[in-house]
């Protein structure tokens, strides 16, 4: 076997870009693996890269952040491992994981926790990565009143992170219905709305001490519900990439805004993080990932497209 079968793009800019290929197969460098890709998550980041929002990419290039698979090539005690990895080279600047194979250093693999399923490991990358990253640098442990805005992918992997580091966690979500779903899981939820920072004060009498704006569209709300030297941590931002901000009242509460992004993280780095995160999801800390969508990667052209459109489903393309 010398080729396999990829999603590549060769000019950036549009969706019409992508197509598979038949390329040639990964060969190890020193240092490096080469991982048969059991499955690939597809995250919004990757259709923007297609799209020319990451300045540093370089063409022609097969996309993919995110798999989990095994080693067959590298170094001895790696081969036949079951991994899982993710970092801000692979689809950007090397070739990515929506592909059969994918090379990449050694040290930018950990081993996948033994609970999960090749295709729960693989869409677990960026949402628990950006969400540990969320959670560390807001210095989140018992007792923390936080507040966690939006329950997507991210959202919900930074809620049960904080849940499992004994915080005290305010979900809010913008449609009643959800809230109450929540609500019968035990979780703690409010609907948004313009009175977020009252809202807020109803369940922590001094305020939030960490509001984690996973949506890109509540930092000048979330602000006011800060208690003093309060954290408000943002992955997003609204289409145009800016934002009014109350500075009196981020002054006044003494607050920090913290920027999260994980694209900043290279394998090795990123790495890290997922041997943080294994024993937590085998110890039924964190929960497999649910409502997963596979596709095979004869269908990631259209995927892509559906993602761009804004479908809320978490697809992982399984070659």
């Amino acid at each position: 076997m010398t080729d396999m079968i990829a999603v590549r793009f060769d000019s950036i800019g549009s969706l019409d870009a992508l197509h598979l290929d038949r390329v040639s197969l990964p060969q190890v460098g020193e240092g490096e693996v080469v991982v048969q890709v059991r499955a690939a998550g597809l995250n919004p980041s990757d259709f923007k890269n297609v799209l020319g929002k990451f300045p540093y990419t370089t063409v022609p290039r097969t996309p993919g952040r995110d798999f989990a698979g095994t080693v067959v090539a590298g170094p001895a005690d790696l081969l036949g491992l079951d991994v899982w990895g993710s970092g801000r080279e692979l689809g950007f600047t090397r070739d990515g994981s929506h592909a059969e194979f994918v090379a990449l250093p050694a040290r930018g693999v950990a081993a996948k926790p033994e609970n999960l399923s090749f295709a729960a490991a693989a869409a677990s990358g960026v949402p628990h990565l950006t969400a540990w990253e969320a959670v560390e640098r807001c210095g989140i442990g018992a007792g923390t009143t936080v507040v966690v805005i939006g329950m997507g992918a991210v959202g919900s992997a930074a809620q049960a992170l904080a849940a499992a580091r004994k915080a005290r966690v305010l979900v809010a979500v913008r449609r009643a219905e959800h809230a109450e779903e929540l609500r019968a899981k035990a979780i703690e939820a409010i609907v948004l709305d313009t009175g977020l920072d009252a809202r807020v004060r109803d369940h922590f009498d001094d305020g939030a001490e960490v509001v984690f704006d996973t949506t890109g569209f509540w930092l000048p709300a979330a602000i006011p519900a800060l208690a003093a030297g309060g954290r408000v941590a943002i992955i997003a931002a609204p289409a145009d990439g800016h934002e009014r901000v109350p500075v009196l009242e981020l002054y006044r509460h003494g607050a920090t805004l913290i920027g999260v992004n994980s694209a900043r993280h290279d394998t090795i780095t990123s790495a890290g993080g997922l041997n943080a995160l294994r024993p937590l999801f085998e110890s039924g800390a964190l929960d497999a990932p649910a409502d997963i969508i596979p596709r095979p990667l004869d269908q990631a052209v259209e995927t892509y497209s559906e993602l761009a459109a804004g479908a809320a489903s978490k697809f992982v393309f399984v070659p």
